[in-house]
């Protein structure tokens, strides 16, 4: 089933550490251990950070960045070429003044951050299905924009039907008419329930081998390190970008939900990048925060708030983070904070930094990026670098009344809102899902 993996060559292993170590193409293709662990290097590479520069772009940085992960794998011939069709929108990182930097990741086509790892994703399962010529499913759990940059890079690709179950109601309108206006290749469910069921679903349905091996399953959310990757590589471009202008290490304000963003700039900071520290800025959702604080990891149901994307009550993702401090949370704390942001809080900051006065920024944010926002404005005088996910106007019915103005829709968001939509409903269970599913992959 799995590749030979010659010696010297990049290994991945199980955070649960109950199954084979696989090469990176194998990994990408399963998007979860078969043991349910996430898939991390069985050793961090040495990045021989010489060979990066300024003048880079985030195309040749992410190449340069990810050769040594793909090194000895089919797809390590390709990777160039997969980085130059992945990564071919603007990664902006402005100035707001001498402390504070804003890094944009929403001018991919679906205007969020999650354009890269999607986009990453969609052109390696292009190269292993003219491989292997195996059609596999991907499942996504999206609490917002994850699903609908995953059906957009997906959408007609050979060999990859798609799956997208989004929690109904708990996500923007425009949200979801990106999550439900493909067809073809691509299924949408919206699941009566919150995305911390989505997520189980889709947890289930990997657990379930006959209906697993059926349809081939993968993963394209940050589960997947095919989505991961990427991610690591605009953290390493704003490090080098900025390092190289200012003369030093800046530190980032990670808009957090699921927490694969957030562990891209852990990753990075341990691979040798110029990253001092990194503050997790949560909505309503408080596990990341009460576990730094008090050392006990308990999640909870998630809480609905405006920044919906970050409603996870149960993070997958902070296990690649306990694998990564060997689950010692006093390691985790050194250079690491959190803060949790309330709604009110958001609307305030929305406001606040539209404005040209000293303590705004004369910037229109999202209401994930008005969490960092807040959390920058805690923190000291060293240089921070706020993440900004989403694209305003993603968020009207919450910005435009805030502003009391339109937000301008980016062309190509505008194009996709254009398009019909349709999705199932499905009780929060994989038997209601599996019913579903069943009907099959129809063009409409």
């Amino acid at each position: 089933m799995f590749c030979q993996i010659e010696e010297g060559f990049m290994k991945w292993r199980s955070t649960r550490k109950n199954c084979a170590e696989v090469s990176i193409s194998d990994a990408i293709s399963m998007g979860l251990a078969p043991d349910g662990g996430l898939f991390v290097p069985v050793s961090f590479p040495e990045v021989d950070l010489s060979k990066f520069s300024a003048q880079m772009n985030i195309s040749q940085i992410a190449f340069e960045l990810m050769k040594p992960f793909f090194k000895g794998d089919v797809l390590e011939n390709y990777l160039e070429n997969i980085c130059h069709n992945a990564f071919s929108f603007d990664v902006p990182l402005k100035k707001i003044n001498d402390n504070t930097f804003l890094l944009e990741l929403f001018h991919g086509p679906t205007a969020a951050f999650k354009d890269f790892g999607a986009r990453f994703l969609s052109e390696c399962f292009k190269v292993l299905y003219e491989k292997k010529k195996a059609t596999k499913t991907i499942l996504v759990a999206t609490s917002g924009d994850t699903g609908g940059a995953v059906a957009c890079a997906f959408h007609k690709n050979p060999g990859v039907n798609v799956a997208v179950l989004f929690p109904l109601g708990k996500v923007s309108q425009r949200q979801q008419a990106q999550l439900t206006c493909w067809g073809d290749n691509v299924l949408s469910f919206g699941v009566s329930g919150v995305f911390d069921d989505c997520q189980k679903i889709v947890k289930a349905a990997f657990q379930d081998q006959q209906f697993n091996e059926s349809l081939q399953l993968t993963s394209a959310n940050s589960i997947n390190v095919g989505r991961l990757l990427p991610q690591v590589a605009y953290y390493v471009a704003a490090s080098i970008w900025h390092f190289s202008q200012h003369q030093k290490k800046p530190s980032f304000v990670i808009p957090s939900g699921n927490v694969g963003n957030a562990v891209g700039a852990f990753w990075a900071r341990t691979l040798g990048f110029p990253i001092d520290r990194i503050a997790l800025a949560t909505n309503a959702n408080q596990v990341i925060p009460e576990y730094l604080n008090h050392g006990n990891w308990q999640p909870k149901s998630s809480i609905a708030t405006l920044a919906n994307a970050m409603d996870v009550g149960n993070p997958s993702n902070m296990e690649r983070l306990f694998d990564l401090f060997e689950n010692n949370v006093d390691q985790m704390r050194k250079g690491c904070g959190s803060l949790s942001v309330s709604d009110e809080i958001i609307q305030k900051v929305i406001v606040q930094k539209s404005q040209n006065k000293p303590d705004g920024w004369g910037e229109v944010i999202c209401p994930h990026t008005a969490t960092a926002a807040y959390y920058r404005d805690q923190l000291d005088q060293g240089h921070w670098i706020v993440v900004s996910t989403a694209h305003p106007a993603k968020f009207d019915l919450i910005v435009e009344p805030l502003l009391n103005k339109k937000i301008e829709l980016p062309e190509s968001l505008s194009q996709i809102l254009n398009r019909p939509t349709h999705f199932e409903t499905i009780d929060p269970h994989l038997n209601s899902f599996k019913l579903c599913i069943e009907k099959g992959f129809v063009n409409e």
